[in-house]
């Protein structure tokens, strides 16, 4: 009679797919998007005294919970809710009576805090951790500085003036004129309050101390009670040799300090290259155009071009053809891990006169009767392709 018990009232229970809205064939992180839509939709927090919504919650989670789970899953899609027996999601007691090793009901931070993150208080994030009583961590920092292109290539030390939260001078960042605090009598000193809301016990900070669990009694006159006054501060950093655009650097303790004796934030530094009237970057290498007449392309020739360590002389070959691209080896940009550096590509313009003198013209043309499909192999490669097209 048990037994057919169990099973009659396991067959009552909705398809758990049915109430998270996916499909039997859904993968592993559809479903956990589809939970984290409904589940915020009916979490108590969002619907106080709503019996409908946290019942509905409870069936929610139920069905995540062996469905996420790939043993219980397997069970469910082959014997349905009979199937999970002694596995927890089905069964007498449901889902707020407790399974083998399963939820409980009794914290949602600890079970969906992978799911739900900073949404309800989990993640673990070092910013909303909270000690007891005293102290709590102080904020990170962003700014922005601008250097040059052969600054980022070889690095320099820049000076940044930042504004942020340091602890009061006058109190000593304790934000007492006595430099003493009273634990909060509401809170006990803890920061945060607990209570229960229909099926869970939710914490929040506490209202009387904003969980800080202290009280200031006699608050500084400089800081107003509250530890930190805003300055402008002067910070050195030192940007690497190969930084690239878009990169930060992370100044650990260059953040706003923290609250009477907390771990101050970081400071990111975002970095912005300015663009270079020649070079341009690709990863490790340097590029850059250098245009050559068509006598030097030609004829060859060696000429000077710019690089990132001062003029070098390049030997142009006779016969070069335009976009040729020539490579000068350690040339480039130097590697963020200090071992070697890329290499300088140079690619060949050949450029075409705009402007002839009557001379030039009947010279160019004299030339030009002179050239056979020796002299210009693209020509006759290009000419021959034509012909096997179209004959």
């Amino acid at each position: 009679m048990l037994g057919g018990f169990c099973y009659m009232a396991a067959t009552n229970k909705r398809d758990y797919y049915d109430i998270l809205g996916v499909s039997r064939s859904v993968s592993s992180d559809e479903l956990k998007k589809a939970y984290r839509k409904k589940a915020i939709e009916f979490h108590p927090d969002k619907n106080p005294g709503n019996k409908e919504a946290e019942e509905k919650f409870k069936e929610l989670s139920e069905a995540y919970e062996v469905l996420s789970n790939p043993d219980k899953k397997k069970m469910y899609d082959q014997f349905g809710h009979a199937g999970l027996g002694g596995m927890g999601g089905g069964g007498p007691g449901g889902f707020g009576g407790g399974f083998s090793g399963g939820f409980d009901g009794s914290n949602i931070n600890d079970i969906f805090g992978d799911i739900f993150g900073d949404i309800f208080g989990g993640g673990g994030s070092r910013r909303r951790k909270r000690g007891r009583g005293h102290g709590k961590p102080g904020e990170d920092l962003s700014t922005e500085v601008q250097i040059t292109f052969e600054e980022a290539a070889f690095g320099k030390a820049e000076t940044l003036d930042v504004w942020r939260e340091s602890a009061c001078d006058k109190c000593s960042g304790t934000g007492s004129k006595s430099g003493k605090a009273s634990s909060c009598s509401t809170c006990g000193g803890a920061g945060e309050v607990h209570f229960q809301q229909g099926f869970f016990s939710v914490s929040r900070p506490c209202p009387a101390c904003h969980g800080e669990g202290i009280v200031i009694k006699d608050p500084c006159d400089s800081c107003r009670g509250h530890g930190r006054i805003q300055k402008k501060s002067k910070i050195e950093v030192k940007i690497p040799a190969g930084i690239d655009q878009g990169q930060r650097l992370k100044l650990s303790g260059e953040g706003n300090s923290g609250v009477r004796g907390g771990e101050s934030g970081d400071l990111f530094v975002q970095i912005h290259i300015k663009e270079h009237p020649i070079f341009e970057r690709d990863e490790i290498n340097v590029l850059c155009d250098i245009p050559v007449s068509i006598g030097q392309a030609a004829l060859g020739c060696e000429i000077e071009v710019p690089s990132l360590d001062g003029k070098v002389k390049v030997k142009i070959p006779s016969g070069t053809q335009s976009h040729k691209v020539l490579r000068l080896k350690g040339k480039g940009i130097p590697r963020l891990d200090g071992y070697g550096r890329g290499d300088q590509l140079i690619r060949v313009i050949v450029e075409t006169p705009t402007k002839l003198t009557s001379r030039q013209r009947e010279l160019l043309a004299e030339l030009e009767n002179t050239f056979n499909e020796d002299a210009q192999p693209l020509t006759r490669s290009f000419l021959g392709k034509v012909k096997d097209l179209f004959g």
